[in-house]
């Protein structure tokens, strides 16, 4: 078992100031892979002094300076990927070549785009031609405390540490205590890219611990958080007091919009797509609204795509979703499959227990229920795991006003081949983010949402916006 036991502060690998052991667990085995210590408020503190010692000069550097460190983390991170991979696999159970293209790949992707908006940033800019001497300046904010889940690690720590250090703010990762392997990984990546000592620290720890003390710190300019909306909530009322600044990337419950008009393919790929990482993913599109005439076509189709769904461990190549992350999590999922049974929805494939052939592990049956209605708990709460719900509509008004009655408002999705329908729709529908007929947002495009799913918004220059606060100035001599 791998020991782990240290935090990354002010430029070297140090011991906890006590020792709060927890263990990491393999979710494919069940077994002990390494153990790592939860920092405790010294731990927290002294990461913050490093931090607030390390910002003034951080501030200065030239943005080019600091473009060059990001340079450097990339082509490191390159280069290390099948460890990251590796890492990740083992803390959170992502199949093996799922964990190489995707979870390790997208931090290169975010990075990437990171660098290119960036390059185009003007840090001091005019108000407008009719105010030629009025600018805008975007200044760093300061210490910025990060804390990330475990089901996509490197999409979140890219999308937090790039940012926040490009923009020239000193920062604090708290990474998810049941997946921190990868996190501490990147960490060496910007150790060997020699970002000056202070500029970044990595506290292992859990939100009672460290996530509240970042989040009340008084030397905390800003908290970062992805993960639930009751944690997202608790966050905010915790740093309340210091009035820092919260960005929150919260949970989410995606409409699949999918007309009769649809591509023959969409509704195998809105199924893939709620199914893709276990299900474990914010954005998923875990509501499949089908209109009344294309329905049982689509609920056979879903079903069939479940029962072809291989499920098996994250420590073999191969096209198959792997386990949940946790034993916790894997009885919530069983609590809420069984809810939506008890509730009337009809159980088209999958189902409680384990994989067949499967004895250990927290592996989850790919489920697929039909006849759901919204008001149903399988409708309203985040399983996140690999269970969709399929709810009939008539109209297009009906379908907007499904989709929308939700407390969360992240991403939706249309499948039509109206393109007028798409955009009017696209207009209606209450998300940060609307996908149509499978094709991704364009590079650079900010992710967030709104209502309960949190209003930040992570990704390219709306992401290297995010970590700064703007400065008004009068008279510029131009």
């Amino acid at each position: 078992m791998a020991d782990k036991r240290k935090f990354y502060i002010d430029g070297a690998w140090v011991n906890p100031a006590k020792a709060h052991d927890l263990e990491v667990i393999d979710p494919a085995t069940e077994d002990a892979i390494a153990v790592i210590s939860l920092g405790d408020r010294a731990d927290t503190d002294r990461a913050v002094a490093a931090a607030k010692a390390a910002f003034p000069a951080w501030s200065r550097t030239p943005p080019a300076e600091r473009l060059a460190y990001a340079e450097k983390i990339l082509a490191i991170y390159k280069r290390r990927a099948a460890e990251m991979a590796a890492a990740i696999t083992d803390e959170m159970g992502a199949p093996q070549d799922m964990a190489l293209a995707a979870q390790t790949g997208v931090g290169i992707y975010h990075i990437e785009n990171f660098i290119t908006a960036f390059k185009e940033f003007e840090f001091v800019r005019p108000l407008g031609p009719h105010a030629p001497t009025s600018m805008v300046s975007w200044e760093p904010i300061g210490v910025v405390g990060l804390i990330t889940p475990w089901n996509w690690p490197m999409n979140q720590v890219t999308l937090k540490v790039l940012p926040a250090i490009l923009a020239g703010n000193t920062a604090v990762l708290k990474p998810s205590e049941i997946a921190p392997l990868s996190s501490m990984l990147f960490a060496e990546i910007v150790h060997e890219a020699g970002v000056p000592k202070g500029v970044f620290n990595l506290v292992n720890g859990d939100g009672a611990g460290v996530g509240t003390q970042l989040s009340t710190h008084p030397d905390v300019e800003m908290i970062s958080f992805t993960g639930s909306t009751r944690a997202g909530i608790a966050i905010t009322k915790a740093a309340a007091d210091s009035l820092k600044k919260v960005a929150l990337e919260l949970g989410g419950k995606g409409a699949n919009l999918i007309f009769a008009d649809a591509d023959a393919k969409a509704v195998e790929r809105g199924t893939r797509h709620c199914f893709y990482n276990s299900g474990q993913s914010c954005n998923a599109p875990t509501r499949m609204l089908v209109e009344r005439s294309a329905y049982d076509a689509a609920v056979e189709t879903a079903a069939r795509v479940a029962r072809e769904t291989a499920v098996a461990t994250g420590h073999q190549a191969g096209n198959h979703i792997g386990p949940v992350v946790s034993k916790v999590q894997w009885d919530k999922i069983q609590g809420l499959i069984q809810k939506g049974i008890d509730e009337g929805a009809r159980l088209v494939a999958g189902g409680t227990g384990l994989p067949e052939g499967v004895n250990r592990g927290y592996f989850v049956r790919p489920t697929v229920f039909a006849d759901v209605t919204n008001e149903m708990t399988v409708a309203r709460q985040e399983i996140f795991g690999p269970v969709l719900s399929i709810i009939p509509f008539d109209t297009e008004e009906e379908a907007v006003a499904i989709a929308n009655d939700t407390v969360y408002g992240l991403t939706n999705y249309v499948q039509s081949q109206n393109g007028e329908r798409r955009n009017r729709l696209a207009r209606q529908l209450r998300a940060g983010m609307i996908e149509m007929n499978g094709e991704a947002l364009g590079r650079g495009s900010p992710f967030g949402g709104v209502k309960a799913s949190g209003r930040a918004r992570e990704g390219g220059v709306c992401g290297l916006e995010e970590f700064m606060d703007s400065k008004q100035i009068s008279a510029w001599s131009v």
